[in-house]
């Protein structure tokens, strides 16, 4: 589902100087959470130096990983990361399979008993892409995330027709199919997300599943929406108002989808965010008709921040 890991030769990271730099940004932007994702982050050698410069100003810090390795940086994890995102792909083999890594389920799984072993209330969730590989495997998903150990579990549809995540160009037809669902697919999905809705109704009121059942129901509607079957589900999202991403090599984006606005190791990071050219596609940004908004996978609605005084 993601292009990233094809420019690991290039060994685009920031770092350490990279991170200190954002610091009077950050501070000015009043950041309270940074979220730090891949690829692999932990990958870069200088990833807990990075956390520790970001713990250091009180700045929470969450991890997106594929777990491969969570073990062996347990210590450093429990120190420094605030909460802990994994990726799961479907049960042990499908995992391995898509991942096309021997042992990847069994990596990931281990780190997450590992770390509950030693704190049991440490946070850590997990995140599944379905797609055509796995959706009939997403009953499989819930039962392997219990078993495991995950206090929550998050579904989302693949984006395939965006430039996100490191591709360099849209993804053609017959890459996009391995991923997209077929027409033919279609029911099959209803299917599992009917028994899903019908047979897992206390999941979803514990919070176990982080969607709500229309969520659930928006990843049918999301892939029937390419057959024109019906709209591309509405989504309620300001992640250009009140995120921003920082990509490895230093570029800036409103969100992973939208085009990039600026670098950090050109100029600071409030000057990229706070530009006039910035400032414009916020006001004129149509969320309904963007084609990049309406066909988007993902949406970020934080509320604003109230000031404790009002309270």
């Amino acid at each position: 589902m993601c292009d990233i890991w094809k420019d690991n030769r290039n060994l685009k990271q920031l770092t350490e100087a990279d991170i200190k730099d954002l610091l009077l940004s950050l501070k000015t932007l009043g950041t309270r959470q940074v979220v730090m994702s891949g690829g692999e982050a932990l990958l870069n050698p200088n990833f807990f130096a990075l956390c520790s410069i970001l713990k250091e100003q009180g700045i929470k810090v969450t991890l997106l990983s594929t777990g491969l390795s969570i073990e062996k940086h347990t210590l450093n994890l429990l120190k420094l990361v605030d909460d802990l995102i994994v990726s799961i792909d479907g049960d042990e083999v499908l995992h391995d399979m898509i991942r096309n890594i021997p042992q990847a389920f069994n990596r990931l799984k281990s780190g997450v008993e590992h770390i509950k072993s030693i704190r049991p209330g440490y946070r850590i969730t997990g995140r599944t892409v379905i797609h055509r590989m796995n959706f009939r495997n997403w009953l499989s998903i819930i039962k392997e995330a219990k078993t495991m150990g995950l206090d929550q579990i998050s579904f989302l549809p693949a984006d395939v027709s965006s430039h996100a995540f490191n591709r360099q160009t849209a993804w053609s037809e017959p890459k996009q199919h391995e991923i997209l669902l077929t027409e033919s697919d279609l029911p099959d999905l209803q299917a599992v997300i009917d028994e899903l809705l019908t047979n897992y109704k206390a999941d979803f009121k514990n919070g176990f599943i982080a969607e709500s059942p229309l969520k659930i129901q928006a990843i049918h509607d999301y892939y029937a929406a390419f057959y024109e079957h019906n709209p591309f589900p509405y989504k309620k999202c300001n992640a250009p108002w009140v995120s921003t991403v920082i990509e490895a090599d230093g570029s800036v984006r409103p969100c992973f989808f939208l085009d990039t606005m600026g670098n950090i190791r050109d100029k600071p990071l409030t000057d990229i965010l706070n530009s006039p050219e910035a400032i414009n596609f916020r006001k004129s940004l149509d969320m309904d008709n963007n084609p990049t908004c309406v066909k988007c996978v993902c949406s970020l609605n934080l509320p604003p921040r109230m000031d404790p005084a009002a309270v």
